[in-house]
């Protein structure tokens, strides 16, 4: 069960680092408590029904995910996979848009 935990925390990790910023509006507790969940269901599917089925779980959890990205998301004016218009998927999420500099990467630098 070590390892099925290890695959989940490690494709979350890399998530984080290559799409976090979609998700810049969620709260953190919310992540964390994501985290937390898909760790529960990936571990209590490994032991109980075992490694088989964990990679069957794992294979259907990107289903919702093409299924938003390639098909719901560009139905409401957004690419699914750049997020853009940006207004349209802040609006979307429910978010308000930070102002410039705000919560977004503006190339480095230093601000003075």
């Amino acid at each position: 069960m070590w390892f099925e935990i290890a695959v989940v925390s490690t494709l979350f990790a890399v998530g984080n680092v290559l799409f976090g910023h979609f998700e810049e509006g969620t709260p953190k507790w919310r992540r964390l408590l994501k985290l937390a969940l898909l760790m529960l269901a990936a571990a209590s599917i490994s032991a109980y029904f075992g490694r088989t089925w964990f990679w069957a779980f794992l294979a259907a959890m990107t289903l919702p995910v093409a299924y938003i990205h390639l098909r719901w998301l560009p139905r409401h004016g957004i690419n699914g996979w750049t997020g853009e218009p940006k207004d349209k998927y802040y609006e979307l999420r429910g978010w308000k848009r930070p102002g410039p500099g705000l919560g977004a990467t503006t190339g480095g630098g230093d601000p003075r």
